[in-house]
């Protein structure tokens, strides 16, 4: 699988363009975050007013577009694309590149990870080790999981069956360009969505969902019982 079958690079990002190779696997991306951060001049633009409650640790880059809120915490290395709202209580915890007009939303955590443009994190949230490509969306709650309980290396069962070792003991979710996952849903290490795929609510999700596909965990239907009191 190559990262151009998921996304695309926006324009935003054209200045990492060279780390991140169209023809590699989309979990090769996730190792080249904090090489296309390094070296480079990481500071706020000097017109963008930062709250008092805004903690700003290390190298840091904010557009002057960014909506900030009253307090956050964002840990470098990091860089904020034009347009990005980041909503009350986020954590930025270091090698973290975001796009254009995306959200970071309350009480939600960033962690090795890059944001396309337009991505759409709101509520309650964890991205970690995890590429989200243009116009994607977590609902309220959604884990990128990033770690095995077993801590061995994240691998992938693909559409055909086959098992890929990505050699990587961290790695998150990649969602393709339009992919949502639905509130409470866990995407399980390693987890891949292709493009406009959708994978439902409470739904604890592994390998890769194809492009234009629902996934979902079928339930009964619910019992009623009187009440006694």
């Amino acid at each position: 699988m190559q990262a151009a079958e998921l996304f695309q690079l926006p324009p935003s990002l054209a200045r990492f363009a060279e780390h991140f190779a169209p023809e590699a696997a989309p979990w090769a991306w996730v190792g080249r975050i904090g090489a296309a951060l390094a070296g480079l001049e990481l500071v706020p633009d000097a017109s963008l007013p930062i709250p008092a409650g805004v903690a700003i640790e290390g190298a840091v880059f904010l557009h002057a577009s960014v909506k900030l809120p009253h307090t956050c915490t964002i840990q470098g290395p990091a860089w904020i694309g034009p347009g990005t709202e980041i909503r009350p209580g986020a954590f930025i915890r270091g090698n973290v590149i975001v796009g254009a007009g995306c959200v970071l939303g309350n009480s939600c955590e960033f962690k090795n990870s890059l944001l396309m443009d337009g991505v759409q994190v709101p509520h309650f949230s964890y991205v970690g080790d995890s590429i989200l490509g243009n116009k994607s969306h977590l609902g309220a709650g959604v884990i990128c999981s990033n770690l095995r309980l077993d801590q061995k290396p994240v691998t992938i069962r693909m559409t055909d069956g086959a098992v890929v070792d990505t050699g990587m003991r961290k790695l998150g979710a990649m969602l393709g360009d339009a992919a949502e996952a639905g509130c409470n849903a866990v995407l399980q290490p390693g987890a891949i969505l292709g493009r406009r795929a959708v994978v439902f609510p409470l739904t604890p999700f592994a390998g890769v969902a194809p492009a234009n596909t629902i996934a979902k965990v079928r339930s009964s239907a619910p019992q009623f019982f009187p009440r006694r009191d």
